[in-house]
């Protein structure tokens, strides 16, 4: 028996038979991580919201207050108990409240009014940005309860709305004694917004 002649390419009718290579199996890609995702989301955020909030002078006037106590406290401890400031009243508490305020506003103005329950003695509001902001600040004492608190934000209140100048009375009342037996409940009732003035009251420390 011949062995068959090799097929010629070139001759019509002749075919190749060729074999393709056998391709690994693509693997799947892993699952992507979508709590990373989620997160790195969340911290973009929240890196926006702070940014906004470092930007409205309201919040930068809350977080002064807010931070005024651990100062108070922090003066106290100076060494070879040199001689500082003690926040007895409410004319040591505008002054150290003032100082404060000029690390976050390029300017502090002061407004000096008498209010009808002072007995005749002036007293000085703290003004910021612009003059659109007007800081209260009071101390608690023996005697002086929340409803002659109360009593006072009305007045200041009505005050400033008749001014015309500020669009927020922030009034801040500093209890380092803890006088006061339900802040939060008294910034809820003194808390107000009308069309001309915002009426923001805030309890520190609490």
């Amino acid at each position: 028996m011949q062995p068959h002649p090799p097929i010629d390419p070139t001759t019509p009718g002749a075919s190749l038979q060729t074999t393709s290579p056998e391709l690994p199996p693509t693997a799947a890609p892993p699952p992507r991580d979508l709590s990373s995702d989620k997160q790195a989301i969340g911290l973009s955020i929240a890196r926006v919201v702070e940014s906004t909030l470092d930007q409205d002078p309201l919040h930068l006037v809350r977080k002064v207050c807010l931070r005024f106590h651990a100062v108070v406290r922090q003066l106290r401890l100076r060494k070879d108990y040199r001689s500082t400031l003690e926040v007895d009243d409410d004319y040591d508490l505008q002054d150290l409240l003032c100082a404060l305020l000029k690390v976050e506003f390029d300017e502090v103005a002061t407004d000096e009014w008498t209010p009808p329950y002072t007995g005749g003695a002036p007293r000085t509001t703290l003004l910021v940005h612009r003059d659109h902001i007007a800081v209260v600040a009071k101390k608690t004492k023996p005697g002086l309860t929340a409803k002659d608190l109360a009593d006072q934000v009305t007045a200041d209140s009505a005050y400033y709305r008749a001014q015309g100048r500020c669009s927020t009375l922030f009034c801040f009342i500093y209890d380092p004694e803890g006088r006061i037996g339900s802040p939060k409940r008294l910034e809820t009732t003194l808390t107000s917004v009308s069309e001309h003035c915002r009426v923001e009251v805030l309890v520190a420390p609490k």
